[in-house]
Parts: structure tokens; sequence; C-alpha cells
């Protein structure tokens, strides 16, 4: 089947990849630039968790409500506003003068984020409708997102070195300002199913307070534990509005999350396999990060540069192989295929010494874990994306966005929890510091294999099979 409108498909991917790779940029940019950002504005310890907080507090929230919003009012109208909302606060954020104002801008910076990652998979779907050429989109949309956060990295400390921490933020403005142009020039205008088809404003109110609770406890974990009263208050709170907005949902003449659209086959279960995916996924980046610099010595420069090789791998798989081997034998099949690769690495990295060295302890595991991210990553989205339907493929990819954000945040706080903890009994019991660490470490990517382990189980017991095939 011939796509709609033929000329402009791959220039669109193009505009859509630019704005999920400024946005997922600028994550491990700031990240870079935060002990910067502390010593010029004054953030307290604790306040300076809020400059990434106020961050996902809104992003992980909006996502669902975004996804919708596109389906009603049009998905390039909602990535516009959202490219236009990220690049304001990104200047709001560089012109900051105090810690309130850098928060609050951050948090309009992750409402911007949410309205246009939410819609973007939406565009793709209706920008490729035949499986093969989907297959081969959603694996370049894929890598802008996996490589994005490495790049990051290096970019973040180059900036804030020669140009200081505000440059972090102000280079957002002319970026964003170039892909709304494209956008406005390459992007299919879509009018949307309209307001009239129902919004569900009650419904909509407690899904995104219900996320931004479950978020807020998750990300506080690090500094006020599991078991504090603040995180157990989040999480009661998450738990009562969620519940809420499926009672809601029940009710509603106008569901924001139809019956229908969790009846989809293969999406529940995809989004599950995702959820544990990138649970795990997101300890392998952060927590390795650290250990290089703690356990094996290597400065921040350094470590920047050693992640390097796990982008250039999966730029390959997932540009140059992953879309054809779906469109082949299935995104079933390769998904299988790479959370078995992501086990290996991950179990690799469960033996890392205390005296290890990089080129043989630990660069495998980056080559095994960029060819396994350039697989699961396309196979496991194009899954999740299968039975969108056009009404529905704002809300679909709002739904994915939403447990990659939300997995990602769990998994992260549960396995760096795990690696203090044994460290913690390591050090108790006369190890020295350095073991100590290695031996939390070793803990947390144990259990980041086993989280792929079970994805890799739910992805054979029910996931459906591979499917009708397209020739590559």
């Amino acid at each position: 089947m011939n796509p709609v409108v033929v000329p402009s498909r791959w220039p669109a991917l193009l505009v859509l990849c630019a704005g999920s790779l400024m946005i997922i940029l600028d994550g491990s940019v700031v990240a870079v630039a935060l002990p910067a950002v502390q010593g010029d504005l004054g953030f307290t310890a604790t306040g300076l968790a809020w400059v990434v907080n106020a961050y996902l507090v809104a992003f992980g929230g909006l996502l669902l409500l975004a996804g919708r919003l596109g389906d009603l009012l049009g998905r390039r109208r909602i990535f516009l506003a959202g490219i236009a909302l990220f690049t304001l606060a990104s200047v709001a954020c560089a012109l900051a003068t105090g810690p309130a104002v850098l928060v609050g801008a951050r948090f309009g910076q992750g409402g911007g984020g949410a309205l246009a990652m939410a819609v973007s998979l939406g565009m793709i779907v209706r920008l490729y409708p035949e499986p093969a050429e989907r297959a081969r989109a959603i694996a370049v949309f894929s890598f802008t997102g996996a490589a994005g956060a490495s790049v990051g990295t290096v970019a973040g400390g180059v900036l804030t070195d020669l140009a200081g921490w505000r440059s972090t933020f102000l280079v957002n403005l002319p970026i964003g300002a170039a892909i709304l142009l494209a956008a406005v020039r390459r992007l299919p205008a879509e009018r949307g199913i309209g307001l009239r088809a129902g919004l569900d404003l009650p419904g909509a109110l407690l899904a995104t307070a219900g996320l931004m609770a479950a978020v807020l406890g998750i990300v506080g974990t690090g500094e006020h534990g599991w078991t504090s009263p603040r995180t157990l208050g989040a999480a009661a709170l998450a738990v009562l509005l969620l519940g809420g907005f499926a009672l809601r949902q029940r009710v509603a003449p106008t569901p924001l999350l139809p019956a229908r659209v969790l009846r989809v086959p293969g999406l529940v279960a995809a989004n599950a396999v995702q959820f544990l995916m990138v649970s795990a996924y997101f300890g392998f980046q952060f927590l390795l990060a650290v250990e290089l610099q703690l356990v094996l010595g290597l400065d921040a420069a350094a470590t920047g540069w050693a992640f390097l090789p796990t982008p250039v791998v999966i730029a390959v798989v997932s540009l140059g192989l992953a879309g054809r081997m779906i469109a082949r034998w299935g995104a079933r099949a390769v998904l299988l295929a790479g959370l078995g690769l992501a086990t290996v690495g991950f179990l690799l990295l469960g033996r890392l010494p205390a005296d290890g060295g990089y080129l043989a302890d630990v660069l495998p595991a980056m080559l095994i874990f960029g060819v396994a991210g350039g697989l699961t990553l396309p196979a496991v989205t194009t899954l999740a994306m299968a039975g969108a339907t056009d009404a529905d493929a704002g809300l679909a990819s709002g739904l994915a966005n939403t447990t990659q954000q939300v997995g990602g945040a769990v998994g992260l706080a549960a396995l760096a929890t795990l690696a203090a903890t044994r460290a913690d009994g390591l050090r108790a019991a006369g190890w020295a510091e350095v073991a100590a660490l290695a031996g939390g470490y070793r803990l947390a990517f144990t259990v980041a294999a086993a989280l792929v382990v079970a994805a890799l189980v739910v992805t054979l017991t029910t996931l459906p099979g591979a499917g009708p095939r397209c020739p590559p």
C-alpha cells in the first residue's frame, strides 16, 4: 500500500527525529552541567536534584494526555506547540537568575518535550502505513533516542567547559527554531478528530496527576528512601489517582484511554516488555557511568568517550539492519534475539572486577549493548504501535512513551538502591571502598539481567507470533 503524501515522508521523518534528538540530548547535556549550575545559582544538594526531577515529573505525567490531544486536535499542531514550548522554556532556563526560576523553566521544558514526543510515533504510523517501510522508519527514529543520551554526555561536557552551563540551554534556541520552520513546511497537516469526539477532562486530570505523583515518588527515592513517609505518601496518592482514573474510564462517555485500545493484540504485552527492558537499560547507562569513574578511575570526559561505541553500533544496527530484519523475520523474533544479547551484556557487567580494565572488561559489553539496543528498541516500538488506528495512534504513542519513562525511572531508582545497599553491607563486612562499590554494581547488573530475562519470557508467552512478513 502506498503511503499518504509520498514526497514528504523522509523529510518529515527527519524533522521528527530532529525534535526527538533535541529533547533527549537535553537530558544528558544538563546532567553533565549540574555541578556548574549548583555553583552559579546556589542550589542546595537537595534542591539540585529538582533540576532533573522537575523535568521528569512534567514529561512523564503529561505524555498520555499529550498523545490524546494529538488525536483530537491534530498531531502536527501538538508537535509544533511542544517544540515551541520546549524552545522558549530552554531560553528561560538559560536566563534563570535563581533556583526557583530554573526549576520552573525545567518543568516547562518537560511539558514541551511531552507534547512533541507523545505524537511523534503516531505521525510515523500515518506516514508509513506499509509494514516494511514503517519498520525502517521506526528503526531510524529509535536510533535518535538510543544514541542521543550518549552523545549528549560528550556534548554537555564540551559546551559547559567552553561556554558555561547556560549555553547547554541556549543552544536549543536556534535548533528549536530550525525544527519549527522545517515542521511547518514538511510535516503533513492533520485536522484530528476534533474535541467534539471528547477529551474526558476529569479522566485527563486524574491520569496526569496520578502519573506525576508516581514519577515524583520514584525520583525521590534516592534522597528519601523507599520506605520514607514521603515516598509512601506519593505512592499512595498515585494509586488513589490512577485507581480513580481506571474507574472513570469505565463510565466516561468518551474515555481518555478507551478499552478498545487496550484490546489491540499485543499492545499491553509490548508495553510490559518495554517497561522491563527499559528498567534495565536505564541502569546500564547511568550506573555504569558512575562505576567507570568511582571504580575504574576514569574522569568525566573519558567516561563520556567510553560510552561512544554503544551509539555507534546502535547506529549501524538500527539504521542498516533492524528494519530489514523486522520486515523479513518479524518484530517478535528480532526482539527475542536482542533481549538474549542484552542478557549476555548484563551478565558480563555482573562480573566486572574492582581492578578491571576498560578494553577487556567493559568494551565487550558496550558492543553487545549496541547490537541489543539496535534490535530491541525498534522491534518493541513496532510491536507497541502495530495495531494503532489513525484515530488512536497519538494515544498509543503517548502510552508507549509513558511506559518507557516510568519504566526507566523505576528501574534506575531500584537498581541504584540495590547497588548502594549491597555496597553498604560489604563495607560493614570490612571490604575496601572500591571493592564494596564494585560488589554493589555487580548485584545491580545481575538484577538487570533478570529483568531482561523476564522481558524475554513475556515476549515468548504473551506477544503474538511473527505475523505477516514483508519482502525486504
